[in-house]
């Protein structure tokens, strides 16, 4: 007697789901834009993000040498001052000679920050990646790994990498050098259109309202939620909970400068 083939509806055959093919290191660097989950969920099965930062390495050094060529690193040291009143008022006192030193050394220095700056961003991540780590796994209750969490946070750090390469286009498209910053090189936020002197905790604080950031932050989120069984609003409150708190900490240190 013939056997009957099985029914569709059999849920030992239902049970098994067609696995999503493995993203390649470019798709999951293109899906961060348009399709996120498909990436942070192809972090389970591979955390490597050697990828996104190496392209994050290599946009910061063409933008550091296209803000030297364009506006002169002194120049981006002096507009930087305007946000630190106290400095300013040190660099007044000087006479024409010694100000000019100065400036010379701040503008190296200024080019020296620039181009090291992807070794602190990782520094910078590998600490938020403790810090979202331990709170997932003690505040959130979940099991997660470390290295998907700063996997995540690579990747959810590319929209900053694309606000960079947009502040290049308006540089060499002859934008003025006048008010030009490394830290805010671009009008995505409040803050851009303040003048730091008059209140340098409120221009800090107004440019963390970054529409990049923002992304950035959302992104993460995004990723947390798919690298771990951590609910959808849990997730966007630990990460613009964290963000809040850092952002005032960081505001309010600029009353010191």
């Amino acid at each position: 007697m013939a056997t009957a083939p099985p029914s569709p509806m059999n849920p030992e055959i239902s049970a098994v789901a067609p696995q999503a093919p493995p993203l390649s290191e470019g798709a999951r660097i293109v899906d961060v834009f348009i399709a996120p989950r498909k990436t942070f969920t192809d972090l389970l099965r591979s955390g490597l993000w050697w990828a996104p930062f190496l392209l994050m390495v290599i946009v910061s050094a063409v933008f550091v040498y296209s803000a030297g060529h364009k506006v002169g690193f002194e120049k981006i040291a002096e507009n930087q001052m305007q946000s630190q009143p106290k400095q300013q008022a040190r660099m007044e006192s000087m006479s024409a000679a010694e100000r000019a030193h100065a400036m010379e050394i701040a503008g190296k220095f200024t080019a020296g920050i620039g181009y090291v700056f992807p070794l602190f961003q990782l520094l910078m991540l590998a600490i938020l990646g403790g810090l979202f780590y331990a709170t997932l796994k003690m505040a959130a209750g979940v099991d997660v790994k470390y290295g998907k969490v700063f996997a995540v946070l690579v990747y959810a750090g590319l929209p900053m990498t694309l606000r960079a390469v947009l502040a290049m286009i308006t540089l060499w498209a002859g934008a003025s050098p006048d008010s030009f910053t490394m830290q805010n090189p671009l009008g995505s936020n409040v803050g851009y259109y303040l003048n730091p002197a008059d209140s340098p905790f409120l221009y800090s604080l107004c440019s963390q309202f970054d529409v990049f950031l923002i992304w950035t932050l959302v992104l993460t989120a995004i990723g947390f939620t798919c690298i771990s069984k951590v609910k959808s609003g849990t997730s966007y409150a630990i990460v613009f909970g964290w963000w809040i708190v850092l952002t005032l900490g960081l505001s309010s240190l600029a009353l010191l400068s």
